[in-house]
């Protein structure tokens, strides 16, 4: 018999990875902001005006700073 949670957990959609311009950083957890004027919070390191992906809190990477295009559905 397999283990029913990790069974459970493959049900589950994966977190997305998101874009974000970080606005200010306070003790180690940056302010962002994403390309449709909304606010995140995530923890890592980064710089005020860099654009970072982040997931779940948390920031994975700098982002490219290209021209975003918001295309509503």
């Amino acid at each position: 018999m397999s283990n029913l949670l990790s069974e459970f957990r493959s049900l589950l959609p994966d977190s997305p990875l998101q874009v974000g311009e970080v606005l200010a950083i306070s003790g180690g957890v940056a302010t962002l902001e994403l390309p449709d004027g909304a606010t995140a919070s995530a923890r890592g390191t980064a710089t005020v005006g860099q654009n970072v992906y982040f997931r779940d809190g948390a920031i994975e990477g700098v982002a490219p700073s290209l021209t975003t295009v918001v295309i509503e559905i």
